[in-house]
């Protein structure tokens, strides 16, 4: 991966203000790539020279797709579109979710990966197809948690939706992953460690988790995601991913 030259290359990523998608921008900077990030607060990148940067809300198509014309103005053509905004909330038994927070909570989790993932197509098709599609999506895709009944069924969603994509597009030269890159201590993972048992029943394990520090770091998920992008050798067929533990690499 240090052989491959970056400096050329332009990504997008979406909440890229906090937890993986700040860091996933951060080191995409730090090897010289130029990036356009998206979030509903202000990134810490804002202002760079190699940054384009934008406030919305990834269910705005309207917004998103301005942005992506912006990135494109500014950069020239998106090599990599990183679909990563997403919530957990809301944590309960499906018993206690109302319509409203379980719409609510598809709407960003699946429906604003759909924008984003039919925006990027389009782009790409303008510039004669290519590019990689990465949704970050989640183990619990295939793993079902009580308590996780909408995250569970988003990610789910937007695994077999990136699979659909990597069918429709092989034509054109696009590769479609969806990603579970890992347990990674964002804010998200501090919302689960303050859940009640009642809400979320495996909290202690998460909890344990923290007290060994089990977890993979923002950078090493950065570093894996860019070498399935661009590492000729990580290129696979293989479009659900999961990344290996940090701990157990080399």
């Amino acid at each position: 991966m240090s052989e491959i030259d970056l400096d050329q290359r332009t990504a997008v990523i979406t909440g890229a203000s906090r937890g993986i998608g700040a860091a996933i921008a951060e080191y995409a900077v730090k090897v010289g790539m130029r990036i356009g990030v998206c979030a509903r607060s202000e990134s810490a990148l804002a202002g760079s020279d190699r940054v384009v940067s934008a406030r919305l809300d990834v269910v705005d198509e309207d917004a998103l797709e301005a942005f992506a014309k912006q990135v494109e103005s500014s950069f020239g053509a998106i090599d990599l579109w990183i679909n990563n905004a997403g919530v957990l909330s809301p944590i309960a038994p499906i018993r206690n979710v109302s319509t409203a927070e379980f719409r609510t909570h598809v709407d960003i989790n699946l429906t604003g990966v759909f924008i984003g993932t039919r925006i990027y197509l389009g782009h790409r098709r303008r510039h004669g197809g290519g590019g990689v599609l990465i949704n970050i999506s989640s183990g619990a895709a295939s793993n079902p948690y009580a308590g996780w009944g909408a995250y569970c069924a988003s990610k789910a969603g937007v695994e077999r939706l990136t699979e659909v994509v990597a069918l429709e597009e092989r034509s054109s030269g696009l590769r479609a992953y969806s990603v579970a890159p890992g347990v990674v201590d964002t804010d998200m993972q501090s919302l689960i460690r303050d859940c009640s048992p009642d809400r979320f029943p495996k909290v202690a394990d998460f909890v344990e988790m923290k007290k060994e520090n089990r977890f993979n770091s923002g950078e090493y998920v950065a570093r894996q995601l860019l070498a399935l992008a661009f590492d000729p050798a990580r290129a696979t067929d293989e479009v659900a991913i999961r990344f290996a533990d940090e701990s157990e690499q080399a």
